[in-house]
């Protein structure tokens, strides 16, 4: 079985949040974005669960700051809901 995500849904609230970074971050998402269709965990993505309100939905690093909100459908299959600072999670 593979490990690849096959399909990225994203919603309005990520394609809004986006389109507003900076350039550079939003070349930088894209090259995350890569690395997690081929590995969703691949380690350099620092991938994981979060907890409390936010129990069932995941997320992944573009840098130090920025992180991308997201939740599986199936095992090849996500919604991307958000991206930005720690304020996604609020």
């Amino acid at each position: 079985m593979s490990d690849t995500i096959l399909r990225i849904h994203v919603t309005s609230d990520f394609e809004k949040t986006y389109k507003k970074l900076p350039s550079n971050i939003r070349l930088l998402t894209e090259k995350k974005d890569k690395w997690f269709r081929a590995n969703p965990f691949d380690s350099r993505l620092k991938t994981h669960r979060l907890k409390g309100e936010l129990k069932g939905y995941w997320s992944y690093s573009v840098n130090y700051h920025i992180r991308v909100l997201f939740k599986f459908i199936s095992a090849h299959e996500v919604i991307y809901y958000d991206i930005g600072t720690h304020e996604i999670y609020r």
